[in-house]
């Protein structure tokens, strides 16, 4: 394994969805290799209640549960920000664990600004009215990663480019409900400096503007499609991107021959020794 790793202050990851076929844990597991923040922030949906299989639940998947258990025995501050697909862990609001602890919100102090943190369902009007709607539209989600498998397999043939069906039908139906430009209002009226949303897989930092003023808007995006995050460092916000990091890539990871059992084992031996 390469030992190369980046300091950062801050990490935001959201939108992994572990248990579902369309999370990228392998890969997200060779970032987290990568970086040693002193921050962590999981902005909602790590977890996919809504599609959890007690069939499917890969080495990998657990293997990125123990080494985020690792850095809260490590001391280091981890805070589960809930989302819809993992809205189970609404239950356990306030919760903590050392320094880490599970809520709906963040509010962070950097370098003198402001920087708001939450998933960002509740500004989704399909949760907020029609939920089966929106599970529903899960599913089909699930699906659509798959199909796209077969699709990108054949362009590979042909020397094309690879597409994202998903992301394209997402990204029109999720703009039309203005979720960016309703999060930076709000943000601007609380006076905000920086607002931090994950739900609609769109990575991107940018400047947004309204009559009453400005905010810097940031999404960290996904672990099924976009496999990006977001990382404080230098006094400022930067987007991360996976497929443009070739040191993640050549992470070699030494969990690949551990079953679930094995990997849970040590999980919980390593967190009775830290308690």
């Amino acid at each position: 394994m390469i030992q190369i790793v980046r300091h950062i202050e801050v990490l935001v990851i959201s939108d992994v969805h572990l248990g579902t076929y369309g999370s990228k844990a392998e890969d997200l597991l060779r970032y987290l290799h990568t970086v040693a923040p002193q921050k962590v922030i999981l902005n909602g949906d790590i977890f996919d209640g809504w599609r959890f299989s007690t069939s499917y639940f890969p080495p990998a998947h657990l293997a990125v549960v123990r080494f985020l258990m690792n850095w809260i025995s490590q001391g280091i501050p981890v805070y589960y920000i809930t989302g819809n697909h993992d809205e189970m862990m609404r239950k356990f609001v306030g919760f903590g664990i050392a320094k880490s602890k599970v809520l709906n919100k963040v509010k962070l102090e950097l370098d003198g600004k402001v920087a708001w943190i939450f998933h960002g369902d509740v500004f989704d009007i399909t949760m907020r009215h029609s939920k089966w709607i929106a599970k529903l539209g899960a599913a089909g989600y699930g699906f659509l990663i798959m199909l796209n498998r077969g699709v990108n397999a054949v362009l590979r043939l042909f020397g094309r480019r690879k597409i994202s069906l998903s992301s394209r039908i997402k990204s029109a139906v999720k703009s039309a409900k203005h979720f960016e430009q309703t999060a930076a209002d709000i943000a601007i009226e609380k006076g905000y400096d920086y607002v931090v949303c994950g739900h609609i897989h769109c990575p991107v930092i940018k400047q947004i503007e309204n009559a009453e003023g400005s905010v810097c808007y940031l999404n960290a995006g996904d672990w099924v499609e976009s496999k990006s995050a977001l990382e404080y460092y230098d006094k400022a916000w930067h987007l991360y991107r996976y497929d443009e990091d070739p040191l993640a890539q050549a992470v070699m990871l030494n969990n690949s021959s551990k079953n679930n059992k094995a990997l849970f084992d040590e999980m919980i031996t390593e967190f009775q020794n830290f308690l």
